[in-house]
């Protein structure tokens, strides 16, 4: 989503309008119909990642296909990344590089590495569980976010990780009231330190679903470094084939 939210299958969070305005929902509640609302069947989309960092600016152009939150496949088509494939499947994460023609299982160190130079980490990608079942959560009370100018009344939740493991032990949500569309997100450290948040840009509907089409990532690690992520075309719940989601179709 991606870590969940950040799946690979397309930064993506199928958030609907979840309570009616005014209420004040259980914290558990909340993040339960966040995470109902982020499963669908298929997804299928264009998509373009555009990285700045150290005053440069890459444009990087994908095409993905995804079923749930466990297997997806993404097929870079910009010129310098042509051929560059992903494969999601299993709780593993795969790489095929056109220049050594090679597939290789992203795993250990390397997951903390930065994915195409982006703000995303490779382990970002691969967690498949629910938030309900990585994370305590806490009411923190309402706040207002602006979207584009558009001052939002929202929900803020604070999420404590219940396993050590957890690449982010703390977390912090901000979730219209209104429409239910994650804005905002903070990823922080054991410590508190905040180290990546995500900015809600753009929302389209699709398929009877509020789907955020555009989003911003920024690893506070890396100074002046955002990352954009742009979808378009997209389709839900269409058939894909199961050939679409094998190691094989990373060597095609």
């Amino acid at each position: 989503m991606w870590e969940k939210r950040f799946c690979l299958a397309g930064l993506c969070i199928v958030l609907t309008a979840v309570f009616a305005y005014g209420q004040t929902p259980s914290a558990a509640e909340l993040l339960r119909r966040v995470d109902d609302n982020e499963i669908y069947n298929t997804i299928e989309y264009e998509g373009e990642m555009i990285v700045e960092y150290q005053n440069r600016r890459y444009l990087k152009l994908f095409k993905t296909w995804a079923r749930g939150n466990n297997d997806s496949f993404i097929e870079f088509t910009n010129p310098e990344d042509r051929g560059t494939k992903y494969l999601k499947k299993g709780g593993r994460l795969y790489v095929y590089s056109p220049d050594t023609e090679e597939v290789m299982l992203i795993s250990g160190h390397m997951l903390k590495e930065s994915m195409m130079g982006s703000d995303l980490s490779y382990e970002d990608t691969i967690n498949n569980d629910t938030l309900s079942g990585r994370y305590n959560p806490v009411l923190g009370g309402s706040e207002t976010w602006a979207l584009k100018g558009d001052n939002r009344d929202c929900w803020v939740l604070d999420l404590t990780a219940k396993k050590r493991t957890e690449s982010y032990p703390k977390q912090k949500l901000w979730i219209d009231k209104e429409t239910g569309d994650l804005l905002h997100y903070e990823l922080f450290a054991l410590s508190g330190a905040r180290l990546k948040e995500y900015t809600l840009l753009r929302v389209e509907e699709s398929g009877g679903r509020r789907f955020p089409v555009e989003g911003e990532m920024r690893d506070l690690l890396r100074k002046g470094s955002k990352t954009t992520f742009v979808m378009r075309n997209l389709s839900l719940d269409k058939p894909i084939a199961d050939s679409v989601f094998s190691t094989r179709n990373l060597e095609r």
